[in-house]
C-alpha cells in the first residue's frame, strides 16, 4: 500500500503539471502522450532490471517504474478533461477578471475532475497489479507470497498474494467511485489526509536508517539461497555484533550481481561455475577441476569488479538433466548422450537462464549435438509440467529436493559439459574492509554441507514445510557452529 500510494500520488502530481503545461500545445502534447504510452508497452520486469545499476534494489527502482507505468492514463484523461471544457465558460471566467491560477482552481480543475479521477482509477489498478513484481528486487509486498508459492509449489501462498492484491485493487476502485460523488473540498481533504499518512509511513524507516546501518545479505529466488543466507545471518549475529538484514528471493543472477556492484547489497551466495561462465567478461577455459574453477572465479571477479569471493562449501549444485523413471526405463536412458534416441519427439522444459547459457542448452547443442524442442519456463513450473507429461526432459540442480520428491532419473553428464558449481559468499571489497570479522565467520562453512545434506535441507523446507531459518539453525547447531 505504501509503494502503490506513493507511486499513484507522484504520478498524479506529475501528470497534472504536464497536462497544464501541454494543454495549449496540441502537437507537443500528442508527442508526450505517445512517449508515455510507449513506456507502458515496455515489460515492467525489463524496466526494473534497467534501473538496478542506477538505483540499486528495493523501494527506489520499484517506485520509479510504477510512476512511469501510472503516468499515461492520468495524463491522457487530464488533457481530455481540460480540453473538453466549454470555451464560453473560459471566456466568462476571464471576463470576471480571474487570473489564470484562479481560473484553473475555480473553473478548469473542478470541471475536469471527474475525467481526471477516471484516469487515476485506471492508473491505480495498474500500479497495484504491477507492484507485485517489486518483490523480485527486494521491495517486498504481496508479490513475495506469489513468488514463494510458485517456487515452493504452494497454491495457498499464491492465492494469498493474488487474492489480496486483487482485493486491494477492487477496494481502490470503489473508493475512487465514491470520491466522484463528493464535493471538491471533501476530495481535497481526503487527498491531503492520504498524503500525510503516506509521508508519515516513511518516518520509521528514515529513523531506523539513521542508526546502525545493517549488513544487507541477499539471495536468489529459491529455497536453497534462502537457507544459505539464513545460515550467514545466524553465524554473523551469533559471533559478532554486526546486525544483518536479509533480502530474500531477489530473482535472477543478473539482478543480484548488479545490486552488489552498485552497493545496494553487501553480499550474496554465488556459485563458481556461474561466475566463470556468466559473470566474467573474459571467461576462462572450461574445466571440471573444482579447485581450479574456484581459483579462476576468485581471481577473475576480483580483477574485473573488485569483489571478494570466500572459500566454497563442499557440495556442488551443478546443472543436470533429469527425466521421469518410467521414461528412462522405457527408452533405456542413462546418460545425456542417450537423449539422441528421443530427441525427435521429446520436449524439454528449461529455465530461461539454462536455455541461454554456454554450459546449458547451447552446450548441449555444441557438445552433445542435441537439438531438443525447448519450452522455457520458471524453475518451479517445470516440475509440474514434467509430472503432467507436458514435457519429458528438464534441467535440474543436483541439490533440488524435487529430484527425491518426484523420483526422477538424473542423467550422467558423460561428456562433462557442466562445470563445478560450488557455493560461497560473494561480497564487495569495501564490505570486508569495514567488517573484517566476516571472513573467518563465513569461512566456517567452507568445506561443509555435502550434496546429500543440502538436498535434505531443501526437502525439509519444500516438502516438510519447515522455515528456512529453522532448518538453517538446526543444521548449524548440529555442526557446533553456533555459540550460546
Amino acid at each position: 500500500m505504501q509503494l502503490s500510494l506513493t507511486a499513484l500520488l507522484l504520478a498524479s502530481l506529475l501528470a497534472l503539471i504536464l497536462a497544464v503545461v501541454l494543454r495549449p500545445f496540441n502537437k507537443l502534447s500528442e508527442f508526450v502522450l505517445q512517449l508515455t504510452g510507449i513506456l507502458q508497452t515496455i515489460p515492467s520486469l525489463a524496466i526494473l532490471g534497467l534501473l538496478i545499476p542506477f538505483l540499486g534494489i528495493g523501494f527506489g527502482p520499484a517506485l520509479v517504474a510504477l510512476v512511469l507505468y501510472g503516468l499515461f492514463p492520468i495524463l491522457q484523461n487530464t488533457l481530455v478533461g481540460l480540453r473538453s471544457i466549454d470555451p464560453t465558460l473560459e471566456e466568462a471566467a476571464l471576463a470576471l477578471g480571474l487570473t489564470n491560477w484562479q481560473k484553473f482552481k475555480k473553473v478548469d480543475f473542478p470541471l475536469a475532475l471527474p475525467m481526471i479521477l477516471s484516469g487515476v482509477r485506471t492508473s491505480g489498478i495498474m500500479i497495484i497489479g504491477t507492484a507485485t513484481l517489486a518483490a523480485l528486487i527486494g521491495a517486498g509486498g504481496l508479490g513475495t507470497y506469489i513468488l514463494l508459492g510458485i517456487d515452493r509449489q504452494d497454491n495457498k501462498l499464491i492465492l494469498i498474494g493474488a487474492i489480496l492484491s486483487a482485493g486491494l485493487a477492487i477496494g481502490f476502485s470503489l473508493v475512487i467511485n465514491l470520491l466522484k460523488k463528493l464535493k471538491l473540498k471533501q476530495i481535497s481533504l481526503i487527498v491531503t489526509i492520504l498524503v500525510i499518512l503516506t509521508v508519515g509511513s516513511f518516518l520509521p524507516q528514515i529513523k531506523n536508517k539513521s542508526f546502525n546501518q545493517p549488513l544487507i545479505i541477499a539471495g536468489k529466488l529459491g529455497t536453497e539461497p534462502n537457507i544459505l543466507i539464513q545460515m550467514y545471518k545466524l553465524l554473523i549475529e551469533n559471533q559478532t555484533d554486526i546486525k544483518v538484514e536479509l533480502k530474500e528471493n531477489l530473482g535472477k543472477t543478473a539482478f543480484l550481481y548488479q545490486a552488489l556492484k552498485s552497493g545496494a547489497i553487501d553480499l550474496y551466495p554465488e556459485f563458481t561455475g556461474t561466475i566463470t561462465k556468466t559473470l566474467l567478461k573474459n571467461p576462462p577455459k572450461s574445466s571440471n577441476n573444482a579447485r581450479l574453477v574456484y581459483e579462476q572465479a576468485k581471481l577473475g571477479i576480483k580483477r574485473e569488479d573488485d569483489l571478494v569471493y570466500l572459500r566454497p562449501m563442499a557440495y556442488q549444485n551443478t546443472y543436470a538433466l533429469a527425466v521421469k523413471q518410467d521414461f528412462a526405463t522405457k527408452y533405456h536412458l542413462q546418460t545425456i548422450s542417450d537423449l539422441q534416441k528421443v530427441s525427435s519427439f521429446a520436449i524439454a522444459g528449461f529455465t530461461l537462464e539454462f536455455s541461454q547459457r554456454a554450459d546449458g542448452n547451447k552446450g548441449l547443442q555444441s557438445k552433445y549435438q542435441l537439438n531438443l524442442k525447448v519450452k522455457t519456463m520458471e524453475p518451479a513450473l517445470r516440475y509440474k509440467a514434467l509430472e503432467r507429461g507436458d514435457i519429458q526432459i528438464i534441467d535440474v540442480y543436483s541439490t533440488d529436493s524435487e529430484i527425491r520428491r518426484y523420483h526422477l532419473k538424473v542423467l550422467q553428464d558423460n561428456r562433462q559439459l557442466f562445470p563445478p558449481y560450488q557455493g560461497a559468499p560473494l561480497m564487495r571489497a569495501e564490505t570486508l574492509k569495514k567488517y573484517p570479522a566476516l571472513k573467518p565467520v563465513l569461512n566456517q562453512l567452507a568445506g561443509k554441507i555435502t550434496t546429500k545434506q543440502m538436498q535434505e535441507l531443501n526437502y525439509q523446507v519444500d516438502v516438510l514445510k519447515k522455515s528456512p531459518r529453522q532448518v538453517a539453525q538446526k543444521f548449524l547447531s548440529e555442526q557446533g557452529l553456533l555459540k550460546y
